[in-house]
């Protein structure tokens, strides 16, 4: 069983060792020279540089992935060497798995499997953002407070108490708003929580990396929260969490269809195994494969059982969006838990230090998702940084007003994951601290740029959309809530271009007007769409730009 699975997960050509990804093959290190030695730290560093702090490096491996194994002695001595390596880029190493192989020898031969990270320094720990979905009662909230405070639930969600932001949610036990909720692995591997009394500055200190879960809400009446935390906060991955004594049930469904549209790879837990029988999960997980395989999903499900499994899993995860592995588990009795830590341990980064660094060339941009006032320190705006770079001191200006305006301010501080920072970077999530700038000026959708940038905004735009379901026909003056990343408003459609009306399944593209605002787009942003029944996907297309004064004639006051 776990041949096949090495097999898969070195073939060649899978990770394309020669040059990118975070994977290095390396048959032995025994002994190196000097020269050699500097020629090998010098391709760490470019591993870690790929993997945004972590590399799996496969001892016993030829360069085209064949698995020839090492002897008992070359196979410490290389791992000694690996060690070196990695104390000289200041990073540490953890095995992550050993396994012998068959070849045409007398002696054992093993391939070693080992975890390189870096000893996290300046707050750039490895940052992987998770958004949680699921039905309501699935058990989410539950799940994030046994990973993240360490201790196991009652059985009556003890755990999720430490999650909840609002009295009413912990009155009826469900999730209305969107939480963050952290935890950290070290530079060993091990698990870094709440426990011991830990606070959120010490956990992001001791940390490696770090996976902010983002909790969303599974009841029906939030969608349009869970929605707004799906396209707004950009999660790196999802996961969906199903119960097995309920299968898939209420909003599963509609959540996954979400996750698929906006093209979120997900993996799947199934969760309260400790309530009904082997069959009865046995029977929820294959309804899950069914569903995985149809045409619409076109997923490949990967049924985790062993810590193998987990480390195959998460490489495979990362390298295809198809891949899907389900974790079968129980809060309260703590069964397979750790194979979730492992595998959130080991997954990698989503996306490559590539994109990262072109990002981060570009102009600064911050979305606004959430506004705060904080005593002693004034308003504070949280979201994620989209492009290039933003520092204490920043020079910024935010918009659009109700009128097309942009006002200028300046960022007085900023915090990560609860702890300050100096510098962020492209594609991380933070609060900045905005001194006494006036709150009432702000809202969620709004984006803060660079003076230079100089942002378009648009009042009129265009979509190329997919009609998901919609009980009757869509036609123009249909009025629906429009997703854009952070933005959220309603709009109307003014026209159907090419067409009268729109039913189920087809593709038009659309022109829409917002009825309250203008807002900042992109073209080619990913757009969704809802009012009741009806949902639609798309992307836009074309947005007419207006100039800030423009606004209000525009919008129709």
């Amino acid at each position: 069983m776990y041949q096949n699975h090495l097999d898969c997960c070195l073939t060649p050509g899978v990770s394309d060792s020669a040059e990118d990804g975070n994977i290095e093959y390396k048959l032995k290190l025994v002994n190196p020279s000097q020269y050699r030695f500097e020629h090998l730290v010098t391709q760490m560093k470019w591993r870690l540089q790929e993997g945004r702090g972590e590399a799996v490096y496969q001892i016993g491996v030829e360069d085209n992935g064949l698995l020839v194994g090492l002897a008992e002695e070359e196979m410490r001595a290389s791992l000694k060497t690996l060690h070196r390596m990695a104390e000289k880029v200041g990073a540490d190493i953890t095995v992550l798995r050993e396994r012998e192989v068959d070849y045409d020898s007398d002696m054992p031969r093993k391939i070693t499997e080992v975890l390189v990270r870096k000893v996290p320094d300046n707050q750039q720990f490895l940052d992987l953002r998770v958004a949680v979905l699921g039905n309501v009662d699935s058990g989410k909230s539950t799940l994030l407070g046994v990973l993240t405070q360490g201790e196991l639930d009652n059985g009556r969600g003890r755990a999720r108490l430490n999650l909840f932001r609002h009295l009413h949610e912990i009155q009826s036990g469900r999730t209305s708003s969107i939480s963050f909720e952290i935890l950290g692995f070290n530079s060993k591997g091990e698990v870094v929580n709440y426990s011991d009394s830990r606070t959120a500055e010490e956990i992001c200190e001791s940390s490696s990396k770090m996976i902010t879960f983002i909790d969303l809400a599974g009841h029906h009446k939030y969608l349009h929260t869970t929605i707004f935390g799906l396209t707004s906060y950009c999660p790196d991955c999802a996961l969906l969490l199903v119960s097995a004594n309920t299968g898939i049930a209420g909003t599963t469904r509609e959540h996954l269809g979400l996750a698929l549209a906006l093209k979120v790879p997900f993996f799947i837990v199934v969760s309260k195994v400790d309530l009904c029988a082997k069959t009865t999960v046995e029977r929820t997980v294959r309804q899950l494969e069914r569903v995985l395989k149809q045409p619409g999903c076109h997923k490949v499900p990967m049924l985790v059982t062993s810590e193998d499994d987990a480390v195959t899993a998460a490489q495979q995860f990362a390298q295809s969006p198809n891949v899907t592995p389900i974790f079968t588990l129980s809060s309260v009795s703590g069964e397979s838990l750790d194979l979730l830590k492992v595998f959130l341990n080991i997954l990698p980064p989503l996306t490559n230090s590539k994109e990262q660094e072109e990002l981060m060339q570009q102009l600064t941009e911050f979305q606004v998702d959430e506004i705060y006032t904080v005593p002693e320190v004034g308003t504070v705006v949280g979201g994620t940084l989209s492009s290039g770079i933003c520092r204490e001191g920043d020079q910024l200006v935010v918009g659009p007003t109700d009128d097309g305006c942009f006002l200028e301010l300046r960022v007085c501080s900023i915090q990560r994951n609860r702890s300050a920072c100096r510098v962020l970077r492209a594609g991380q999530a933070a609060t900045l601290a905005l001194g006494d700038f006036d709150r009432a000026l702000l809202r969620k959708g709004m984006v803060m740029v660079s003076p230079e940038m100089n942002p378009t905004i648009c009042s009129v735009f265009e979509a190329e959309i997919v009609l998901l379901f919609h009980a009757t026909t869509f036609r123009r003056g249909f009025q629906v809530t429009v997703h854009v990343g952070n933005v959220r408003q309603t709009a109307v459609v003014e026209k159907i271009h090419a067409k009268d009306k729109l039913r189920t399944g087809e593709k038009a593209v659309v022109r829409f007007r917002f009825l309250k605002h203008p807002e900042y787009l992109k073209v080619g942003a990913k757009l969704l769409f809802r009012e009741g029944v009806t949902k639609g996907i798309g992307h836009v297309t074309d947005v007419q730009a207006i100039a800030a004064g423009e606004a209000q004639a525009n919008m129709g006051f």
